[in-house]
């Protein structure tokens, strides 16, 4: 990724130039991108939960089915990502010690900010017919980035030069990612589904990459006693938006391992990892570590609950340095509306 710096050395720059090159030329996106795209397992199908309930039946378990599916049977729907039961899920990400810019950009800049995410991820499924099913879900990204503002002063000649940069936090609504998943009715332990993922661009600066993309993704999950297993891929490439962006094209890959417990308890391991292939120096983003769920009712309502910790072991380089920081907290609660 190029870092243009000749507005800050040109006697001949502009307010307007440093500008300029604050919003362009320096792209906060592979900071924010991962996470924006971040697609925690969220949702269930009828088939995993019937599959997790059992298919014998007692009168005492006839009881309790008729008031919705048990703890155990919903902990496991949750963990699958291709659903037809509806979902709600929140999810917020913080990575602390985050760098606004490389220090050939601010030299003041530190590993001393925080980098939030809140995604809010609504699951809907549409039966298309006996055989087949599509669900779609829609992460919408409310976002507060690190970031600066240039401070301009003028020489005694009347030229416009770079004082200092003031940090801020960026909030706002990021680039919002609807896909849509095609499903078989298949019978057994394995299912999978597959459709197209796009980027709808509605910020700029770094909030969003300013541009649309596009691109197929895949999942596939095993479900066998108290395990569900499985992977989501995707790679969206720009097809259109601001000329004066950078080009996308990007990788996401998640591995979800999921155990799960009496009383709805689980354990999960499902990092986020990603590659950003425009990246000239290192695009990966490489997280491992684990975390803890439950779900339970409030009242009627089935809510799912989980809190994760990640050890970003390969982190993006711009301009040579690593901005993010060391750790990304994963905190959600996502209600789940069963059928019927």
């Amino acid at each position: 990724m190029a870092l243009s710096l000749a507005p800050f050395t040109s006697g001949q720059a502009s307010a307007e130039d440093v500008d300029r090159s604050a919003g362009s030329d320096f792209d906060h996106t592979p900071l924010t991108f991962d996470q924006d795209l971040a697609q925690a397992v969220d949702a269930s199908s009828e088939s995993t939960i019937a599959q997790a309930s059992g298919s014998s039946k007692t009168s005492g378990a006839a009881a309790a089915e008729a008031s919705g599916p048990s703890q155990e049977a919903l902990a496991k729907a949750a963990q699958n990502p291709i659903a037809s039961m509806i979902s709600i899920p929140i999810q917020w990400n913080a990575t602390p010690n985050t760098q606004w810019a490389p220090n050939a950009i601010d030299p003041d800049a530190d590993h001393d900010k925080v980098l939030n995410v809140v995604n809010v991820q609504p699951v809907f499924p549409f039966k298309l017919s006996d055989d087949w099913t599509v669900v779609t879900r829609t992460i919408v990204p409310f976002l507060g980035v690190p970031w600066a503002d240039p401070k301009i002063g003028v020489t005694e000649a009347g030229d416009p030069y770079l004082k200092r940069w003031d940090q801020e936090q960026r909030v706002g609504i990021g680039d919002i990612n609807p896909s849509a998943f095609f499903v078989p009715t298949m019978e057994g332990d394995f299912t999978f589904g597959f459709g197209p993922t796009v980027g709808i661009p509605v910020s700029d600066g770094p909030l969003g990459s300013g541009k649309w993309t596009a691109g197929p993704a895949v999942v596939g999950v095993y479900t066998k006693g108290p395990w569900v297993v499985g992977g989501l891929v995707n790679n969206m490439w720009s097809f259109a938006g601001d000329e004066d962006r950078a080009d996308v094209n990007k990788m996401l890959f998640q591995p979800f391992i999921n155990y799960n417990l009496p009383k709805g308890w689980y354990v999960s391991f499902s990092p986020i990892i990603t590659a950003d292939w425009e990246n000239e120096d290192n695009g990966w983003t490489v997280p491992v570590g684990a975390g803890v769920g439950r779900v339970f009712k409030v009242g009627k309502q089935p809510i799912n609950m989980s809190l994760h910790g990640y050890y970003n072991v390969v982190k993006p380089e711009i301009g040579g340095e690593e901005l993010l920081g060391d750790w990304t907290i994963r905190t959600q609660i996502q209600f789940l509306i069963p059928a019927g």
